[in-house]
């Protein structure tokens, strides 16, 4: 129990990336009082599923079987209408594996500077798989929580902020790019943002059942 006698409910989100897990934390922590998200801590498992929904769901049940706790993990990446919804699962490795955010940003530019701005569509998606561990080890109940953040991409790159394709995607009814947006700008209107929000109910649903 806190001082304030809220109970505290531990939660693990299957990342070992720092910034993430606050970021969580504090859109958590705000809707639901006494929930600490911590870090995952264990061996991180192969991602081969073919969606955002695979992939998070393989990283929420190691990290549920692992640790025991309810696990939170996420999936995300930019889609390109025009590329058919691609890069999709690959954004973080578009150019090749360990080629980084940078040559991402320069292929996908260059795959498109022929395409006119009205055929320039573009979404970054984010799936948030959430796992409860049963007493066996196998997965008790599972949830997926979707954001999808709407918008187009720009010919040029601009602003500082962000990261990934973040200089180049221009939000829906934003005239900026994501990169030119304040971080706090962009943590209430992104796809994690969205994604961790329409995650919410299922986790309250959740807890609320299991103090019954």
């Amino acid at each position: 129990m806190t001082d304030e006698g809220v109970a505290v409910v531990e939660i693990v989100l299957a990342t070992h990336n720092a910034h993430k897990v606050e970021e969580f934390q504090r859109i958590i922590g705000e809707a639901l009082p006494g929930v600490t998200v911590l870090p995952y801590d264990g061996p991180e498992p192969v991602e081969d599923g073919l969606s955002f929904q695979e992939n998070a769901l393989i990283k929420a049940r190691a990290a549920a079987a692992h640790t025991g706790r309810i696990a939170l993990a996420d999936d995300s990446g930019i889609c390109v209408d025009v590329l058919g919804g691609s890069p999709g699962i690959f954004s973080a490795r578009w150019a090749g594996p360990g080629r980084g955010d940078e040559a991402n940003l320069e292929l996908l530019l260059a795959q498109l500077q022929d395409i006119a701005p009205s055929d320039r569509g573009a979404r970054f998606e984010c799936h948030i798989a959430i796992v409860v561990p049963g007493i066996d080890g196998t997965p008790e109940h599972e949830a997926i929580a979707v954001g999808v953040w709407p918008g187009a991409l720009a010919t040029e790159r601009g602003g500082a902020n962000g990261f990934g394709y973040d200089p180049i995607f221009i939000p829906e009814g934003d005239g900026r790019t994501a990169a030119e947006l304040s971080p706090e700008e962009k943590n209430t209107v992104s796809h994690r943002a969205r994604a961790v929000a329409d995650a919410i109910p299922h986790l309250s649903m959740i807890l609320t059942s299991r103090d019954e």
